[in-house]
């Protein structure tokens, strides 16, 4: 039994020397994983950052003050989440790429610092991996999975964040004395170079790469950056106007949709049927003292304000338009005004999220604030949420809510 053992033992120790000989390529070295781990901490950072401003413009917390200026504020923060999103998936790949050779280490394990090693990197690669599959799998609408994105997307971004910073502190020995390039005259230098922690043995780490190596490493960060810039000109055209002509792989495009405006859901997918928004359709404004019904025309009839707003979607797309329609707040003086603690907002959609959204007082005061009726000087296309729809600066799309059914002041 003991020799079967012994022979199975050396039988795997040989298929992992063989498979580390072939995955150890030059480019493979640790100043590599260095450089495309700095990339892949910043993009990190700015997706989680960027993620967390949009998270509590979705989920307001009391005291935490909000700003509806400027009006362009969440294109432009939304639109840097999802772009720095989907330029991490090259990174990461690239970087799972160099680390790759460490996988065949035998034995795996060789002490508690290895232990804590093996389980950071775990923990990271496995967040970082679902993080961004489903990031762009909504990206593109696609939820193949039965729980809700939004709720496990924010707790990944944590865990992928606390896996990040124990990975940067179980690695910093490494870190440092692979942050710059080895010079070419060591002596040259003040300092001694640095060389790796014996547990991660790097072949004679002071050597300079011959030209070969030097070629293919930096080759392989090449392919990294080239790949990454091609997802970046592909989808940045989506929040970036003048890169518009270039977003062949975004899912949708500036200026194609009904009235020349992207929609993410229609009226049909909603649920919202034409009957529902016939002549006879009213709001209902619930005010601070009072609570009334207007129609689309007594609405219509009401002074009008017409304001350039971007609508700016979580997905990442977003488009500046010209709205026309009421100021909220002058809608809500008909009523008593408000009590100062913001409104609820509900929709005539029966299907999807966001059916209610609530407002934070600070919108419902910024004169740009509408009860929109018109897109472009025309009617509200039913797409686009006819008869009423609201639009209000720094907001993200889905809390605009299209079909209005009421709007009702919270005390």
């Amino acid at each position: 039994m003991a020799g079967l053992t012994a022979a199975a033992s050396a039988r795997v120790e040989r298929f992992v020397d063989a498979a580390r000989e072939r995955t150890s390529t030059p480019p493979r070295r640790t100043r590599t994983t260095v450089v495309l781990g700095r990339a892949l901490g910043v993009l990190v950072v700015v997706c989680f950052l960027t993620g967390l401003y949009s998270h509590l413009l979705q989920n307001p917390v009391g005291w935490l003050p909000l700003f509806p200026r400027p009006v362009w504020l969440y294109q432009v923060t939304q639109g840097t989440h999802v772009l720095a999103g989907l330029v991490m998936v090259p990174v990461l790949l690239g970087k799972l790429w160099a680390v790759y050779p460490r996988l065949f280490t035998w034995p795996p394990v060789t002490g508690p610092v290895a232990v804590l090693e093996r389980g950071s990197i775990a923990l990271l690669v496995g967040s970082a991996l679902v993080e961004v599959a489903i990031g762009v799998m909504n990206i593109a609408q696609w939820y193949a999975f039965d729980f809700s994105f939004r709720r496990v997307h924010f707790v990944l971004a944590w865990v992928l964040v606390g896996s990040v910073i124990l990975h940067i502190a179980v690695k910093l020995p490494l870190i440092i004395a692979f942050w710059r390039p080895v010079p070419a005259d060591p002596a040259a230098t003040e300092q001694p170079p640095v060389r790796t922690w014996p547990e991660h043995p790097d072949p004679d780490p002071d050597r300079r790469p011959t030209e070969a190596e030097a070629i293919s490493r930096r080759g392989a960060l090449i392919a990294v950056t080239a790949s990454a810039g091609a997802i970046l000109l592909g989808t940045a055209g989506q929040t970036v106007a003048p890169l518009a002509p270039l977003a062949v792989l975004s899912p949708r495009r500036p200026g194609i949709g009904p009235q020349g405006l992207p929609v993410n859901r229609t009226a049909a997918e909603a649920g919202v049927r034409q009957r529902d928004v016939d002549d006879d359709w009213t709001i209902r404004i619930v005010g601070a003292t009072s609570a009334l019904a207007l129609s689309r025309s007594e609405l219509a009839a009401l002074p009008q304000t017409t304001a350039d707003l971007p609508i700016a979607c979580v997905e990442g797309w977003s488009q500046t338009a010209t709205w026309t329609g009421v100021p909220l707040r002058e809608v809500l003086e008909l009523a008593g005004g408000t009590a100062g603690a913001g409104v609820r907002v509900t929709s005539l959609q029966v299907r999807g999220a966001f059916s209610r959204t609530v407002m934070p007082q600070v919108y419902v005061d910024d004169p740009l604030t509408l009860i929109a009726l018109k897109l472009g000087g025309e009617e509200l296309d039913i797409d686009h949420g006819y008869p009423a729809r609201i639009i209000a600066p720094g907001r993200p799309g889905v809390m605009q809510t299209k079909w209005l059914s009421s709007i009702e002041v919270l005390r």
